[in-house]
């Protein structure tokens, strides 16, 4: 026991303030990446999930140094493996946390993932693996900053969420899914509701393969159609 606290209070420490330093570092400009970008977990949240990880792993090896003199026949098993275990699991609580679903679109997927990351490189941190740490943060930062210049030129689906009330008549989502298909839409999803007493139909659309949002022009050809009274779109 004296050991371990001479070992700790000696030369040992100036290597977990290391780690410490590059996990807040490694955290931080991840962090600052999604702050620029108004994520509701920003430098703070990353930082401080960079922090904790590392010191979690820093923690699993002062049990093994401590207390990995017992012998066989002690009740004492150690598995540092539980405490990196553990932080995956507990990251989880926090991703989920910043994952909105709006629609069929879901955002704050990245900010999620890149908390997941900072949890990795703290654990990295923690265990010595500073150039395997420092190189997953470039390329984390790369992936976050670099390749983002990338997406205007990348084609990509974009959905639109169309809600139509109208008179109840027969034909009026006969006409609108023909207006989908002159402008080549596809249906991803639909729904249908009659209001018997107000005598109305409400049509709910969801619509994909346009590579630029449509909404208003969706909405000046629906709007000429007979018995259309009320129009969303998003």
């Amino acid at each position: 026991m004296e050991t371990w606290g001479a070992n700790l209070l000696g030369s040992d420490i100036l290597m977990v303030t290391v780690k410490l330093l590059l996990a807040a570092l490694a955290g931080g400009m991840i962090g600052m990446e999604r702050e620029r970008h108004g994520r509701p977990a920003g430098l703070r949240t990353h930082m401080l999930v960079c922090v904790a990880s590392c010191l979690m792993m820093v923690i699993s090896e002062v049990f093994v140094v401590k207390y990995g003199a017992l012998d066989s026949n002690s009740i004492l098993r150690l598995d540092p493996a539980r405490t990196a275990a553990q932080i995956i699991s507990g990251i989880g609580f926090l991703g989920a946390g910043v994952i909105l679903k709006e629609g069929v679109n879901v955002r704050g997927l990245t900010t999620a993932a890149s908390l997941w990351m900072v949890a990795a490189l703290g654990m990295a941190f923690g265990v010595g693996l500073f150039i395997i740490g420092g190189l997953s943060t470039f390329l984390a930062l790369m992936s976050l900053v670099w390749l983002k210049r990338f997406e205007p030129v990348i084609k990509k689906d974009r959905y639109t969420n169309l809600k139509v009330t109208a008179v109840n008549r027969p034909e009026l989502d006969r006409e609108i899914e023909q207006l989908f298909t002159e402008h080549h839409l596809r249906i991803v999803s639909a729904k249908i509701g009659v209001d018997l007493e107000a005598g109305e139909i409400s049509l709910e659309y969801v619509v994909t393969n346009h590579h630029r949002w449509i909404g208003r022009e969706l909405i000046s050809r629906i709007s000429g159609m007979e018995g259309v009274r009320r129009i969303g779109c998003r």
